[in-house]
C-alpha cells in the first residue's frame, strides 16, 4: 500500500512539472505574461467598455505560449452589448517571435515581435494592402498588465488605438 502511495504520488509530481514547462530560449523574455489575468478598458470606437479574463500558458514543452480569453463588451451606457472569445498563439519561426490570433471572426498574423524581456513585447503585422496592427502588453508591476490594440490605416505609419486596458493577476 505504503508503495503505491509513494508511485502516486511521483506520478503526480511528474505531472504538476511537465505542465509548468519552462519557456524555450527564444520565448524566456515573455515568460511574465504567463498567469491567469482578469480586468478591462475602453474601447474608442463606441465610447463602451470591455471587461475579461485571460489564461496564458505555456504548451508544446515550453515552445508555444497560448492566451485564452473571453470579453464582455459593454455600450457606453454600460449596458451589456455582447461579447467574444479569443485565443492567440504565440511562438519561434525561421529566428523571429509570430503570433497567430483568433476570435472566430478575425485571423491577425503577427510577424514581428519586440521583446524587452520581462517587461514589455509589442506585436506588430506585417504593413501593406490593408492595415496594420499593433499589440503590446506592457508589465507595470509584477500582477499589473497593460494591453494597448492599435491599427494604422493601409499606407500610413500613425496608428489609433481601437481598445487600452489593464489587467491585474488573478489568485
Amino acid at each position: 500500500m505504503r508503495r503505491l502511495v509513494l508511485i502516486a504520488a511521483l506520478l503526480l509530481a511528474g505531472m504538476s512539472t511537465a505542465s509548468a514547462a519552462p519557456l524555450q530560449p527564444e520565448l524566456s523574455g515573455l515568460g511574465f505574461l504567463i498567469g491567469n489575468w482578469a480586468g478591462g478598458g475602453k474601447l474608442a470606437d463606441t465610447g463602451g467598455r470591455a471587461r475579461g479574463t485571460s489564461k496564458i500558458t505555456a504548451e508544446v514543452g515550453g515552445a508555444v505560449l497560448q492566451r485564452r480569453d473571453h470579453t464582455a463588451l459593454y455600450d457606453a451606457a454600460g449596458k451589456p452589448a455582447g461579447g467574444f472569445d479569443q485565443l492567440m498563439l504565440v511562438y519561434a519561426d525561421a529566428g523571429a517571435i509570430h503570433a497567430d490570433y483568433f476570435d472566430g471572426t478575425h485571423v491577425i498574423h503577427y510577424v514581428q515581435a519586440e521583446i524587452t524581456p520581462g517587461k514589455s513585447v509589442v506585436f506588430t503585422t506585417m504593413p501593406g494592402g490593408g492595415p496594420t496592427f499593433r499589440l503590446t502588453y506592457e508589465l507595470k508591476a509584477p500582477d499589473s498588465l497593460d494591453i494597448s490594440f492599435a491599427m494604422a490605416p493601409p499606407g500610413q505609419t500613425a496608428f489609433n488605438p481601437i481598445a487600452t486596458g489593464t489587467v491585474h493577476r488573478a489568485r
